[in-house]
């Protein structure tokens, strides 16, 4: 072995055994430590004494809905949104229209999962809160359209409107 060789070998060596140096502050290690313990007590505190849950979604009454069916698949990208007798209402290649390609995956997905075969209707419903959900009666499967961006949201209050 040349001196070259030995001396990076040295070099590497002792760059990696620094026990003086930590990698991690001790402070944040306790902070973080801390931070889990304290949500930890929390959680437990509420669950102990009974207390409500909040920011959970309350489901609202129907105020509009209308059965559809979303049919398509994952080679060709598209789907398209369709009355009961065919007539086609949207297409996830209309323009901000992506998001129900987005939705007939998932759909395609749980039906999979479920063994639900073909493709039966959903609803796609209004509430009186203003809140747009889709239902699936096949599955079970509730999606209610909440944080997903206002185009996401207003390519299904379109169809239900």
């Amino acid at each position: 072995m040349s001196a070259i060789q030995t001396l990076f070998d040295k070099t590497e060596r002792a760059r990696y055994r620094r026990p003086d140096r930590e990698l991690v502050p001790r402070r944040a290690v306790q902070g973080m430590l801390a931070l889990m313990f304290g949500a930890v007590a929390m959680v437990s505190y509420a669950q102990i004494t009974g207390r409500a849950n909040s920011g959970v979604l309350v489901e609202a009454e129907i105020a509009a809905t209308r059965t559809v069916q979303i049919t398509g698949d994952r080679v060709s990208g598209v789907y398209v949104v369709s009355d009961l007798d065919g007539t086609q209402i949207a297409s996830s290649a209309d323009d901000k229209a992506g998001f129900i390609g987005v939705v007939g995956l998932v759909l395609n997905r749980d039906r999979l999962t479920n063994g639900v075969e073909g493709s039966p209707p959903v609803r796609i419903v209004r509430r009186v809160n203003g809140n747009i959900a889709i239902i699936d009666d096949a599955t079970g499967m509730v999606i209610e359209l909440i944080g997903y961006g206002a185009d996401n949201v207003a390519a299904f209050a379109r169809i239900v409107n």
